[in-house]
């Protein structure tokens, strides 16, 4: 290793940080996770109201787009493409007829079966460099880290952007343009 003046830099790339690498490896994480989505036809998003149905089914789409932090204008919508699909059901509610509540279909559950299959792949390959101790430590501290910083367990950030956005362009909305955004963002 060569000497350096006082105050420059030795050779090589520039240091990084724990936040640094978490984001890199976050974004090519998403990217990779999309892709593989798409042999599915599915986006992030999509994959991500899928789980969580599977894990609470009849919830009302209100529920539903808190639960991902989702304007409900916006819920709305993409429900309807799900729904045109055949992948998820409206019902009435039997105790507030109101409201209605989410289910997933058959075709739902079977394609939510190949999504987790897509997903045990994704993780399969994005650690392989890591021993299955290794995978569980850095699982483990991630967890802690995401704990420690507020995030929702399985709801993917991105759903709360979209909130934020919607809400800081109220003021400049204009009548026909959506102010939530055209995409729903991702769901690894």
């Amino acid at each position: 290793m060569g000497m350096t003046n006082e105050g420059e830099r030795p050779p090589g790339p520039p240091p990084t940080g724990a936040a640094f690498l978490l984001a890199q490896l976050g974004a090519h994480a998403a990217d990779l996770f999309a892709e593989r989505l798409a042999t599915l036809d599915l986006t992030p998003a999509q994959s991500g109201l899928l789980r969580l149905l599977a894990g609470s089914p009849g919830r009302s789409q209100r529920e539903l787009a808190d639960d991902l932090g989702m304007p409900p204008s916006r819920f709305v919508a993409f429900a309807d493409e799900l729904e045109r699909r055949g992948l998820i059901e409206r019902r009435r509610n039997p105790v507030d007829r109101r409201l209605y509540a989410v289910h997933l279909t058959d075709e739902g559950g079977t394609l939510l079966a190949q999504l987790r299959q897509v997903g045990a792949e994704h993780e399969r390959r994005l650690t392989e460099g890591l021993s299955e101790p290794e995978r569980d430590q850095l699982t483990g501290l991630l967890r802690r880290v995401a704990e420690q910083q507020g995030l929702s367990p399985g709801v993917h950030p991105g759903f709360r952007s979209m909130r934020a956005e919607r809400i800081g362009r109220r003021g400049s909305r204009r009548k026909g343009v959506p102010a939530d955004g055209a995409d729903a963002g991702t769901t690894p």
